[in-house]
């Protein structure tokens, strides 16, 4: 039978190792590199160029304002 100070071990190096696999994830995740092969490409009619996507937040907008409203438009209409 396993004794209570060896249980107390067991869950003090289980629950470390679970958080540091959890940091490691996190830290894995924001690092990695987007390799998003699906993008769509729009072409402008006039001159057959790509049109440009991207879009650029104001350098004095506060990015808390403009989070939301991402957030509410990635989801699309609500019915």
């Amino acid at each position: 039978m396993i004794a209570d100070s060896e249980l107390y071990r067991l869950a003090l190096f289980l629950g470390a190792f679970a958080m540091l696999l959890i940091v490691l994830y996190h830290f894995l995740e924001v690092n990695s590199e987007d390799n998003d092969d699906s993008t769509l490409t729009s072409f402008s009619s006039s001159d057959g160029k790509p049109a440009s996507t991207d879009k650029k937040i104001p350098a004095n907008a506060d990015p808390l304002v403009f989070a939301p409203a991402a957030a509410v438009a990635s989801r699309g209409k609500a019915t």
